[in-house]
């Protein structure tokens, strides 16, 4: 071999030769990828000739500013490194010739295959845990929006994994479509690669629709989708081969219900926090009942045989239609994974006929409530195309990305994951059916432009018709998925109190059996989308908006809530301590959000849970409790801009709010004989201590109907509280004192949560102008301004037509920012208009708040007032 770059002498040297390894060894450079090379010698050269020969290769792939992964070895070296590094054994099966003696590269090249062959019972269950650990790490690639091309699971590592496995003679993956997938994300990591100029993995937000374009595709969407496709195809056939390997490395063991050396080998449900560990794992795990080679059967035309259900000898696809399905409800229901070669027959079925026979509709609702069993067998029929022939509409939603960080799954594996939760709830109601069917199918509208909610109820409706319904089932099912977030939205969004918030949800539902059915699915459907998406806090308020509207269609008389017939003890003592000091009170209580339970039912925690409700966070063991902040319990005196001026304090200690509410608390009339101290500081119009400096403004006064024992809970006097005590006749009794409550639900950004002491002087000083948070607001954004992503949606607020008959409800949603609430309260007082309720509420990283607003007088705006207000909140936010 000769090398003479840079007028370095000749160097020439037999038995030497250099050799590609890793991902050069097998073609798979990205321009910006390392070199990975081995020079390989026979012994024979003395070292210092070996070293002038390496400095003449290296050198010159330095100076071009490439990155080099390089090393100098025998091939008795190369496989003593090998068999203590199983990733140099990998790379080592890639070995490519690059020059000098190919004889020698041949020679590595077989020692190191027969080498893998020999250990592969021992290799290939490390190798199964790396890949384990490495999905524990980076995730599911299929679900991630910025989705790490290589480390993933279902990239590029998985089909080096596959490529080692079927280098062990042992088993071998599915190749339908496993080459175009690779050559897929190859691709995309070659345009990353081009367009970021470095050699990154993750493709960010913020290059997606750069990359999309270097591809010739339509947008970033389209991008993911077909990342997402790739990655799915890969990570089914990497579920088949390790399912493959678990069957082959238990042959010859005398016990079938011992565990293997891959027994809990993961096929798939890492995005559930099993990464590697998920749905497949149960399979493997119970597979080991048949190994022996008995065929044990689980419907006709369906018996497990190693681990796997397959078809019976006798099975004909081709004349029974209703086949697939029931394979698959007996593989899911037996907590088995279909194998690969059964499904492949099964795409040969005949077609069904329209309508669905009933015996179709009953195995796929037996599918449907398998629970997490569900997950692979549906995703193998996915695999070959067997869903999208059943339902055709399912292919608009397949490996369609979620762009709401809220949600963890793309919008297919999200629908089969709510059918699973759904399944566990189905003891709560009357038709466990349509329960299914409607989890199956609620968001199935996505995949259409405008109201995913509107395009859904017609494709429910037409589903229903085509597996067979009766009109009416049709008509429930197209309901329930017309409204499957009424009840959320309106339990966060509204106030319950509101006897409209109630008539609106009996409008939508219109019977007893279909609101029972919208709760189940409600819980499923949050349950499915992310931990931000359901709580106990949030479980307490569907449940109590539905209490009511049940009791509304029952044609019984409106009952308020008990939690807010009057305050509790403690809000009482803090309400009375600031109005006798004019200063506000609160107090900090560690918050608590208990796992959900088998049955899918949460422990509440913290304020406004029913007292009937689930069991309180004391009688729930420490270990299923999950620490989600602190709750925030705030007491002021009912004066302007106390909301606003709280949520700029909060930000200014850097305190993310998660959700937060308001009400008036009006305390016993005895109090209002003894003046307050800021009796004698009161503001020209009686409502409050004039701020220290008149030149600041402060936010608009929230005034939420008081909470009292009275029958109306909105008070006699709602209209009349925009006049105050200074307007009193002289001699007149003096109103009942009114305190402001706020509760919220903190969580600090990062570091520690700062001391209540800390935080009562600060809101004081907030309150009394010594403070200006505007300001503070302003410096602190500037001295550390945020890192910016990919440009969020701009905010919307809209006017909710028939929310209230007591005020204007103006909904916002806007990215979560710090200041947010603080930014929405001052733009409201500028617009001269009063709060009399709010819910706020984040998820994720999106802030979806109500407010319910009066004019001063205490009366709901005129339209066109309200919708210039929303124009003008929508300014103020952009």
């Amino acid at each position: 071999m000769a090398a003479p770059p840079y007028g370095w002498p000749t160097v020439a040297v037999r038995g030497v030769s250099l050799v590609a390894v890793g991902g050069y060894g097998r073609g798979e450079l990205s321009p910006r990828s390392d070199l990975d090379v081995l020079l390989l010698h026979d012994g024979s050269a003395d070292t210092a000739t070996l070293a002038t020969l390496a400095d003449q290769i290296w050198y010159p792939i330095w100076d071009l500013s490439l990155t080099l992964d390089h090393s100098v070895r025998t091939v008795a070296e190369a496989r003593e490194a090998a068999a203590g590094d199983l990733k140099a054994h990998l790379g080592l099966l890639d070995a490519r010739h690059l020059a000098g003696d190919a004889e020698l590269t041949a020679r590595l090249r077989s020692a190191s295959l027969a080498d893998w062959r020999a250990s592969a019972r021992q290799r290939l269950p490390e190798l199964h845990e790396l890949c384990q650990e490495r999905a524990r790490r980076h995730g599911e690639l299929r679900f991630l929006l910025e989705p790490n091309l290589k480390e993933a699971r279902g990239g590029l590592r998985d089909v080096t994994a596959l490529r080692a496995v079927a280098a062990s003679w042992l088993a071998d993956a599915p190749r339908a479509g496993l080459e175009q997938a690779h050559s897929r994300l190859l691709d995309v990591r070659d345009a990353l690669h081009l367009v970021t100029g470095r050699a990154t993995e993750r493709l960010a937000l913020q290059d997606q629709d750069e990359v999309a374009a270097h591809l010739g595709l339509l947008d970033a969407d389209t991008l993911l989708r077909e990342v997402y496709e790739a990655a799915r195809t890969i990570s089914y056939a990497a579920d088949a081969t390790w399912r493959e390997v678990h069957r082959v490395l238990w042959v010859g063991r005398p016990r079938p219900g011992r565990r293997g050396p891959l027994h809990g080998a993961g096929t798939g449900h890492a995005g559930t926090g099993h990464a590697g560990t998920g749905h497949g794992a149960d399979a493997a795990g119970r597979g080991a009942r048949s190994v022996d080679g008995a065929r044990t059967p689980l419907a006709e035309g369906v018996v497990e045989y190693e681990g796997e259900a397959v078809l019976a000898r006798a099975a004909r696809p081709d004349r029974d239609p209703v086949l697939p399905l029931r394979a698959a409800a007996a593989a899911a229901q037996a907590g088995l994974c279909l194998s690969v070669h059964t499904v492949r027959r099964l795409a040969d079925a005949a077609p069904l006929p329209t309508p669905w026979p009933s015996a179709a509709r009953e195995q796929l609702i037996t599918l449907l409530g398998a629970g997490d069993a569900l997950v692979p067998v549906w995703e193998a029929l996915e695999a070959e195309g067997l869903i999208s022939r059943l339902l055709p509409d399912w292919e608009r939603v397949r490996c369609r990305p979620q762009r709401n960080p809220v949600h963890r799954w793309t919008v297919d594996r999200h629908l089969i994951e709510t059918a699973a939760r759904a399944s566990v709830l189905c003891r709560r109601v009357g038709r466990p059916d349509l329960l299914l069917l409607a989890a199956l199918l609620h968001d199935i509208g996505k995949g259409w432009p405008g109201d995913h909610s509107v395009a859904g109820e017609t494709i429910a409706h037409d589903t229903a018709t085509r597996i067979g319904l009766d009109a009416p089932d049709a008509a429930v099912l197209a309901t329930l998925v017309r409204h499957h977030l009424l009840l959320v939205d309106t339990a966060t969004r509204r106030d319950l109190d509101d006897p409209a918030t109630v008539r609106l949800v009996a409008r939508a539902v219109r019977s007893p059996s279909t609101l029972e059915l919208l709760h189940a699915l409600t819980e499923a459907d949050a349950l499915a989308t992310g931990p931000a998406a359901w709580s106990a806090w949030r479980a307490s308020l569907v449940a109590e908006l539905a209490r009511r509207v049940a009791a509304q269609l029952r044609g019984e008389p409106p009952v308020a809530h008990a939690v807010t017939q009057a305050p509790t003890a403690e809000q009482e003592r803090l309400a009375t301590e600031a109005w006798r000091t004019g200063e506000p009170a609160l107090v900090l209580h560690p918050c608590t959000e208990p796992y959900p339970t088998a049955t899918g039912r949460h422990v509440a925690t913290g304020a406004g849970v029913a007292a009937a409700g689930p069991v309180p966070v004391a009688e729930t063991p420490a270990a299923q409790q999950e620490p989600v902040g602190v709750e925030l319990l705030m007491a002021a005196p009912d004066r302007p801009g106390t909301l606003a001026t709280a949520a700029g304090v909060l930000a200014l200690h850097g305190l993310t709010v998660r959700s937060a509410d308001l009400r008036t608390v009006t305390l016993p009339a005895a109090l209002a004989d003894s003046p307050p101290a800021w009796g004698d500081r009161l503001m020209a119009d009686g409502r409050g201590p004039a701020p220290a400096s008149p030149t600041k403004a402060t936010p608009t006064a929230h005034r939420p109907p008081p909470t009292s024992t009275t029958a109306n809970p909105h008070g006699p006097d709602r209209h009349e509280r925009a006049g105050a005590e200074g307007d009193a006749e002289p001699g007149a009794k003096p109103r009942s004192p009114d305190v402001l409550l706020l509760t919220w639900r903190v969580a600090a950004a990062y570091g520690a949560l700062p001391q209540a002491t800390r935080l009562r002087h600060d809101l004081s000083r907030a309150l009394n102008g010594s403070l200006d948070v505007a300001d503070r607001l302003t410096e602190r954004e500037q001295a550390h301004p945020p890192r910016r992503g990919a440009p969020a949606p701009p905010p919307r607020v809209t006017v909710a037509p028939g929310g209230s008959e007591y005020a204007t409800v103006l909904e916002v949603r806007a990215q979560d920012a710090p200041g947010l609430l603080h930014c929405i309260g001052r733009a409201l007082e500028d617009a001269g208009v009063v709060v009399g309720s709010a819910h706020i509420s984040t998820l994720g990283a999106h802030a979806v708040d109500a407010f319910y607003v009066t004019d001063p007088a205490g009366t709901p705006l005129p339209e066109k007032r309200a919708v210039a207000l929303a124009r003008a909140l929508e300014r103020a936010l952009s």
